[in-house]
Protein backbone atom coordinates (compact mmCIF):
# COMPACT_ATOMS: atom_id res chain seq x y z
CA UNK A 1 0.00 0.00 0.00
CA UNK A 2 1.36 3.38 -0.91
CA UNK A 3 1.52 6.09 1.82
CA UNK A 4 0.96 9.38 2.02
CA UNK A 5 3.88 11.22 2.70
CA UNK A 6 4.68 14.56 4.52
CA UNK A 7 7.63 16.39 5.70
CA UNK A 8 6.61 18.40 8.77
CA UNK A 9 9.83 19.70 9.16
CA UNK A 10 9.54 21.38 6.08
CA UNK A 11 5.67 22.53 6.63
CA UNK A 12 6.32 23.69 9.96
CA UNK A 13 8.49 26.05 8.68
CA UNK A 14 6.92 26.63 5.18
CA UNK A 15 4.05 28.38 5.09
CA UNK A 16 4.40 28.69 1.16
CA UNK A 17 6.88 28.60 -1.77
CA UNK A 18 8.07 32.28 -2.94
CA UNK A 19 7.49 33.12 -6.66
CA UNK A 20 10.42 34.67 -8.14
CA UNK A 21 10.67 38.57 -8.11
CA UNK A 22 8.91 40.19 -11.34
CA UNK A 23 6.67 37.14 -11.53
CA UNK A 24 3.21 37.32 -11.01
CA UNK A 25 2.37 35.64 -7.55
CA UNK A 26 -0.47 33.62 -6.36
CA UNK A 27 -2.80 32.93 -3.24
CA UNK A 28 -4.25 29.80 -2.35
CA UNK A 29 -7.29 29.47 0.61
CA UNK A 30 -8.02 26.00 1.12
CA UNK A 31 -11.16 25.07 2.57
CA UNK A 32 -10.78 22.10 4.70
CA UNK A 33 -14.36 20.16 5.29
CA UNK A 34 -15.18 17.76 7.98
CA UNK A 35 -12.60 18.70 10.10
CA UNK A 36 -12.97 16.01 13.29
CA UNK A 37 -13.40 17.08 16.67
CA UNK A 38 -10.77 15.13 17.88
CA UNK A 39 -8.08 17.90 17.31
CA UNK A 40 -4.36 18.09 15.99
CA UNK A 41 -3.41 19.67 13.11
CA UNK A 42 -4.32 19.75 9.65
CA UNK A 43 -0.94 19.10 7.55
CA UNK A 44 -1.56 20.34 3.89
CA UNK A 45 1.07 19.77 1.15
CA UNK A 46 0.97 21.08 -2.28
CA UNK A 47 2.98 19.76 -5.30
CA UNK A 48 3.55 20.12 -9.05
CA UNK A 49 3.55 17.06 -11.38
CA UNK A 50 7.32 15.78 -10.50
CA UNK A 51 6.73 16.12 -6.71
CA UNK A 52 3.42 14.12 -6.44
CA UNK A 53 5.22 10.79 -7.57
CA UNK A 54 8.66 11.20 -5.88
CA UNK A 55 8.15 10.76 -2.07
CA UNK A 56 11.77 11.86 -1.96
CA UNK A 57 10.80 15.28 -3.05
CA UNK A 58 9.67 17.72 -0.80
CA UNK A 59 6.30 19.78 -1.43
CA UNK A 60 6.53 23.34 -3.55
CA UNK A 61 4.61 24.68 -0.18
CA UNK A 62 3.05 23.39 2.83
CA UNK A 63 1.52 24.09 5.91
CA UNK A 64 0.58 23.02 9.53
CA UNK A 65 -2.42 24.63 10.79
CA UNK A 66 -4.26 23.89 14.47
CA UNK A 67 -7.20 21.41 13.12
CA UNK A 68 -10.93 23.39 13.92
CA UNK A 69 -14.31 21.67 13.75
CA UNK A 70 -15.93 21.26 11.36
CA UNK A 71 -13.70 23.64 8.80
CA UNK A 72 -10.51 25.20 9.01
CA UNK A 73 -9.35 27.67 6.51
CA UNK A 74 -5.45 27.29 5.37
CA UNK A 75 -4.15 30.57 2.97
CA UNK A 76 -0.70 29.74 1.56
CA UNK A 77 0.78 32.99 -0.28
CA UNK A 78 3.53 34.06 -2.66
CA UNK A 79 2.90 31.09 -4.64
CA UNK A 80 4.04 30.47 -8.43
CA UNK A 81 1.03 30.26 -10.71
CA UNK A 82 0.74 26.61 -12.13
CA UNK A 83 -0.70 23.22 -11.84
CA UNK A 84 -0.68 21.21 -8.34
CA UNK A 85 -2.19 19.18 -6.59
CA UNK A 86 -2.76 18.87 -2.70
CA UNK A 87 -2.66 16.58 -0.30
CA UNK A 88 -3.49 17.07 3.31
CA UNK A 89 -4.87 14.78 6.72
CA UNK A 90 -5.94 15.71 10.31
CA UNK A 91 -2.86 14.45 12.61
CA UNK A 92 -4.89 13.70 15.70
CA UNK A 93 -1.85 13.04 17.31
CA UNK A 94 0.13 15.83 16.14
CA UNK A 95 3.24 13.09 15.45
CA UNK A 96 3.76 14.20 12.15
CA UNK A 97 2.89 10.63 10.33
CA UNK A 98 -0.18 9.90 8.24
CA UNK A 99 -1.21 6.54 10.81
CA UNK A 100 -2.73 3.40 10.08
CA UNK A 101 -4.12 1.05 11.77
CA UNK A 102 -3.15 -2.58 12.44
CA UNK A 103 -4.95 -3.90 9.07
CA UNK A 104 -3.51 -0.97 7.22
CA UNK A 105 -6.41 1.84 6.57
CA UNK A 106 -6.31 5.11 7.40
CA UNK A 107 -6.56 6.14 10.98
CA UNK A 108 -6.29 9.86 10.46
CA UNK A 109 -8.96 11.81 8.27
CA UNK A 110 -7.44 12.65 4.75
CA UNK A 111 -8.08 14.40 1.89
CA UNK A 112 -7.02 15.38 -1.89
CA UNK A 113 -7.69 18.61 -4.30
CA UNK A 114 -10.71 17.90 -6.39
CA UNK A 115 -12.29 15.10 -3.55
CA UNK A 116 -11.08 11.99 -6.11
CA UNK A 117 -12.37 8.80 -5.00
CA UNK A 118 -9.37 7.03 -3.02
CA UNK A 119 -8.95 2.90 -3.42
CA UNK A 120 -5.92 1.48 -1.41
CA UNK A 121 -3.74 4.16 -2.57
CA UNK A 122 -3.53 7.90 -3.20
CA UNK A 123 -5.11 9.22 -6.40
CA UNK A 124 -2.95 9.89 -9.41
CA UNK A 125 -1.47 13.69 -9.92
CA UNK A 126 -4.05 13.85 -13.10
CA UNK A 127 -7.12 13.37 -10.65
CA UNK A 128 -6.37 16.09 -8.35
CA UNK A 129 -4.71 18.71 -10.43
CA UNK A 130 -6.27 22.15 -10.53
CA UNK A 131 -4.62 25.65 -12.11
CA UNK A 132 -3.21 28.26 -10.04
CA UNK A 133 -3.78 31.16 -11.62
CA UNK A 134 -2.08 34.94 -10.49
CA UNK A 135 -3.94 36.32 -7.76
CA UNK A 136 -6.62 34.76 -5.51
CA UNK A 137 -7.56 31.29 -5.71
CA UNK A 138 -9.86 29.13 -3.52
CA UNK A 139 -10.44 25.21 -3.11
CA UNK A 140 -12.49 23.33 -0.81
CA UNK A 141 -11.04 19.72 0.44
CA UNK A 142 -13.32 17.01 2.38
CA UNK A 143 -11.69 14.97 4.37
CA UNK A 144 -12.89 11.13 4.32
Amino acid sequence: MRTLVFYPMLLALQLSAAAPAGQPVATLAITVERVSRNGGNIRVGMYDSTSWVNHEVEPVAGAVVTAISPRTVIVLHDLKPGTYGVKLFQDYNRNGEFDFTWIGLPAEKYGFSRDPIVFFHEPDFEATKFALRPGENTIAVHLR
